[in-house]
């Protein structure tokens, strides 16, 4: 069996192609889903939609009950970490974790970094230990095996590896070194581009970007089933 983590993070409610003015990132996730149980139809789909519905910021009330240890929380505690909780049980629970994260002033949407910020957890995602030899953080997530996929649209063009507007975008790399950090190294990523223009270099985009979103799943599921036949 395998979970996937579906995580919608637009504000555009609907998908391109679907609905006026709808998503090309809800688009996208959706397929890759499609895609992926062709390759593998036991597949269990854990949806989290982070556009319609924002997990709350980081407080310090919060940053407090996160660094207290379990046993000594007060019950404030529990409740200011229980969405937190909640949210990384999905991400332990996932082995691929398919975010849909379009580029808002060129980096990731708020609604999407609040749920970063929420996933982030000491002694659940990621160790600490001040008095540790060495590196006092370490990943808590490095030897799950998670893939990490990350689709995205922007309205530009030009921000890709060596690219134009490579230096301002900071959503894929913002968002898979969050995930490096807890130990999932394995990503993939597309884009949509030239939404502002709507011309046919947006329609060559996104089937550009459909087409990679497919080879994403066929590679994931590859790599799924010969580790399983191993």
């Amino acid at each position: 069996m395998t979970t996937i983590l579906h995580i919608d993070s637009s504000a555009r409610p609907g998908r391109s192609g679907e609905q006026a003015h709808g998503s090309h990132t809800r688009r996208l996730t959706a397929r890759f889903i499609e895609r992926y149980r062709q390759f593998d139809s036991r597949t269990e789909v854990i949806y989290r939609d982070v556009g319609a519905v924002p997990p709350s910021p980081v407080t310090g009330g919060w940053v407090h009950a996160a660094f207290t240890p379990p046993a000594a929380r007060e019950p404030w505690m529990v409740e200011a970490l229980a969405q937190s909780d909640a949210l990384v049980d999905e991400v332990l629970a996932a082995d691929i974790i398919v975010a849909g994260v379009p580029m808002y002033n060129f980096g990731p949407p708020a609604q999407f970094k609040a749920w970063l910020d929420n996933i982030v957890r000491v002694g659940r995602t990621f160790g600490f230990d001040r008095s540790r030899a060495g590196e006092p953080y370490w990943p808590l997530l490095a030897d799950a095996g998670k893939q990490l996929v990350i689709l995205s649209s922007r309205g530009d063009y030009g921000y890709g590896p060596g690219q134009r507007l490579e230096g301002i975008n900071h959503v894929e790399g913002s968002v898979r070194s969050v995930f490096r950090y807890l130990g999932v190294t394995h990503a993939y990523d597309a884009a949509v581009e030239y939404d502002e223009f709507g011309d046919e270099r947006l329609l060559r985009s996104l089937a550009d970007a459909e087409s990679a979103t497919d080879r994403i799943a066929q590679v994931i599921a590859s790599v799924r089933t010969r580790r399983h036949a191993a």
